[in-house]
């Protein structure tokens, strides 16, 4: 297999400990959790793995300036900011939509990592990134443009390598969940699991994308990232197993289910989950266990991406529901 280079970014490896309060409370399976979230990185996440190679192609290509995109309360983008900060990088991000009339969560990180931040403002997001790159190399700047998510097989080879340190944990499981969205972190898995011999299933829940989007996209990236990798390994759709039936109100619109999930593993764990990504993922966990389509009987990983920051971009969604005082 060949070997990509990586900058160190990332506190690695990432814990793994039992959920032995949540697994009662749903009457099991039995629940362990991985904390990407403390990947390190400017409060972590699991992008943090993925800028550790991408960084790498940049400072081999000469790149001075990281360019990305991403929502208002982008994980990728924040943790790209940071990336840049500590390795010596500009920094471009396009977020979507209008500046707030006051930067919170990961916006206001963004800000405090010193990244100049591009609006689309109504405009389409693809095209405006475009526009920002050709503007920054007619500059001058050296632009190296971070695809949405750091998705593609540079990215996704980082969780190829993060599957590899799950296995050497030693914590038998029969399956994983996680959140899945741009698809890299997805596909990385496949390929550590062909390569590692992890047997269980991976299953991914949708926070966006449905499953007839998305598992094309995790199906060619999870071949595309063997092929770069140096692997013969190729992927069918049939092998990416992607649940779409928590997609709620809509990317980033926090209802009652991802509510219960924040909940749940905040008062029964004293762990924090992000309304946009790991909520909806744990809300898709509990309910396929509450049906019975995960067995009680299942040993289950759920994968922690992290995302943490945005929980203060919801708080007035989530102080309307508040424990009981004596």
């Amino acid at each position: 297999m060949i070997t990509l280079p990586r900058i160190p970014l990332a506190h690695l490896p990432t814990p793994v400990h039992p959920l032995p309060r949540l697994s009662a409370e749903l009457g099991g399976p039995r629940l362990w959790i991985k904390r990407d979230d403390l990947t390190g990185l400017a409060f972590g996440g699991n992008k943090t793995r993925k800028l550790e190679f991408l960084l790498a192609e940049a400072q081999a290509h000469g790149a001075r300036t990281l360019i990305t995109r991403g929502a208002i309360q982008s994980n990728h983008c924040r943790q790209t900011a940071a990336a840049a900060a500590n390795q010596g990088f500009e920094c471009i991000l396009v977020l979507t939509g209008n500046p707030p009339k006051t930067a919170i969560g990961n916006t206001l990180l963004d800000q405090l990592l010193g990244a100049e931040i591009i609006w689309t403002e109504g405009e389409d997001p693809e095209e405006t990134l475009t526009n920002t790159f050709d503007a920054a190399w007619s500059d001058g700047r050296r632009p190296y443009l971070i695809p949405y998510g750091g998705s593609n097989p540079i990215g996704a080879a980082s969780y190829t390598a993060a599957m590899g340190e799950f296995m050497e944990q030693d914590t038998p499981v029969d399956r994983i969940v996680f959140a899945t969205s741009s698809g890299g972190t997805q596909a990385g898995l496949l390929v550590g699991a062909q390569i590692h011999r992890f047997s269980g299933q991976i299953t991914g829940i949708s926070v966006d994308p449905s499953a007839g989007e998305i598992v094309p996209t995790i199906t060619s990236l999870a071949t595309e990232t063997a092929e770069l990798l140096g692997l013969p390994e190729t992927f069918s759709e049939g092998q990416v197993d992607v649940n779409d039936s928590y997609l709620g109100e809509g990317y980033a619109v926090m209802g009652k289910p991802e509510k219960e999930a924040l909940e749940m593993f905040a008062r029964l764990e004293g762990l924090f989950l992000d309304p946009v990504y790991t909520g909806r993922a744990a809300a898709g966990m509990i309910d396929l266990i509450h049906s019975g389509e995960i067995s009680s009987k299942e040993r289950v990983l759920f994968w922690h991406t992290g995302g943490t920051p945005a929980l203060f971009a919801y708080a007035e969604e989530l102080s309307l529901t508040n424990p009981t005082t004596s």
